[in-house]
């Protein structure tokens, strides 16, 4: 995963099974925690993933994603569309998510020093 990570300029997940779910929502998770700004897109070919995109609509509505979280992940359903919506996608960091800088070793230490303190 680490060189498809640090290549990719978008991920883009086809339908598929339980590890293509796992690695949507890894890469969505990283996102809302801003380790990366990639935007992420679900080719949702004959409504495959319509489903899913309705339990996270719901998820927010229920407030367990806040509605920034939930603009992570985007959809079409033709590749044209998807791309599209991938080019001109912005990511908007949502401010109660963690600020650090993961790409640094030295904001890494400073994670484990901040967690040290608190324990």
């Amino acid at each position: 995963m680490n060189a498809m990570f640090v290549h990719a300029d978008a991920f883009i997940a086809l339908p598929g099974g339980l590890g293509t779910l796992e690695e949507i929502f890894h890469i969505s998770s990283w996102a809302q925690l801003n380790i990366h700004h990639k935007p992420i897109g679900l080719l949702n070919v004959n409504g495959f993933y319509d489903n899913l995109l309705s339990f996270l609509d719901h998820a927010a509505e229920q407030n367990f994603l806040t509605s920034l979280a939930r603009q992570i992940i985007i959809s079409a359903a033709t590749v044209e569309q998807l791309l599209d919506q991938l080019q001109s996608f912005i990511l908007i960091i949502d401010p109660s998510m963690s600020c650090i800088n993961w790409s640094t070793m030295d904001s890494r230490k400073k994670l484990r020093l901040d967690l040290s303190l608190h324990l």
